[in-house]
């Protein structure tokens, strides 16, 4: 009698949860993106929107909320409704580096949100002015051996910063940063000459490259990017140095499970398209799909990595 009253209480809840997968979404979906227009995570936020909103019945709508390194769009992602109409993308910066560098951080990017799936990684570029007489990573460490502190690197979110910390680090020099609002603004700063280097995401820096507008000098991956196998890898001049970027969804915490399962088919599904897949590489991304619980312990392992790297290169939280 106690097993039956027991099933009895738990049919709503269990007949519930297919009914709510098959109902969700019935409204468009946001994906909230914490960076500015143009920036690497805006782009690969534009190449999936369309396709996954064709997979799941309903438009995605990108939401830009720049600010604070991605804090302000993220903070914005976990005071949504939990009900799968709102997503966002957790990167590297406002994913994991956060947590270190940002002092009374208003999120917990594990406790805070439910987990969807990862999506890509990719390399960052190093650009400089085209009047620099640097042709190479080495030539530009050496220009910083010869005046220490005097060069200046622009950067715009978090894992831009410590990348190039890194560098200096590795390669034992000392250039200065200068923060900007986003990734575009960094590029900006070193078009106009204004700043002499910066990290940039590898398709915008490429569109300048080709308009002499900077530059490049080397990647960030270990090997050489079929996007541009031209440029040589940074490790070539810095051994040792390498720097990816990578890419998430998740949702606000306590998102049903029935819609995260769905939505995590979806971007599979869209993540293994043929075509997309191309698009993707043209742009510098390789796309990864993983499952939810897969992803989370992804994300917790480089908040732990990446903690004490920032922590090795002297990065302070602020």
């Amino acid at each position: 009698m106690i097993q039956r009253r027991l099933l009895l209480a738990a049919a709503p809840s269990l007949l519930a949860a297919p009914a709510l997968a098959q109902s969700w979404p019935d409204r468009p979906i946001r994906l909230i993106v914490g960076f500015p227009a143009g920036s690497v995570t805006d782009s690969l936020a534009r190449m999936i929107a369309e396709p996954l909103g064709r997979e799941l019945g309903q438009p995605v709508v990108i939401d830009n909320r720049p600010g604070g390194n991605g804090v302000v769009g993220t903070m914005a992602l976990k005071g949504a409704a939990p009900d799968g109409h709102t997503v966002g993308i957790l990167s590297v910066t406002n994913g994991a580096l956060n947590t270190y560098l940002v002092r009374n951080l208003g999120y917990d990017p594990i406790r805070d949100f439910t987990p969807i799936g990862f999506l890509a990684e990719a390399p960052y570029v190093l650009v400089v002015n085209p009047n620099n007489p640097a042709r190479t990573t080495a030539d530009l460490m050496e220009q910083a051996r010869r005046r220490p502190g005097a060069l200046t690197f622009s950067h715009g979110n978090a894992s831009s910063l410590i990348g190039t910390e890194l560098m200096n680090r590795t390669a034992g020099v000392s250039m200065l940063p200068v923060p900007v609002r986003g990734g575009p603004d960094a590029l900006t700063e070193v078009m106009a000459g204004r700043i002499d280097c910066t990290l940039t995401d590898l398709v915008a820096g490429l569109t300048q490259v080709r308009d002499g507008r900077v530059r490049a000098l080397g990647v960030t991956s270990r090997e050489p990017t079929p996007l541009a196998p031209d440029i040589p890898p940074i490790a070539r001049d810095v051994p040792g140095f390498e720097l990816i970027v990578w890419f998430g969804v998740s949702a606000p915490a306590n998102t049903p499970a029935p819609v995260v399962s769905r939505f995590n088919a979806a971007l599979e599904k869209v993540l293994g398209s043929a075509e997309l897949r191309e698009r993707l590489g043209r742009l510098g991304y390789a796309p990864r799909s993983m499952p939810p619980t897969e992803w989370q312990r992804f994300l917790q392992g480089q908040i732990t990595d990446l903690t004490r790297l920032a922590r090795e290169v002297g990065l302070e939280p602020s």
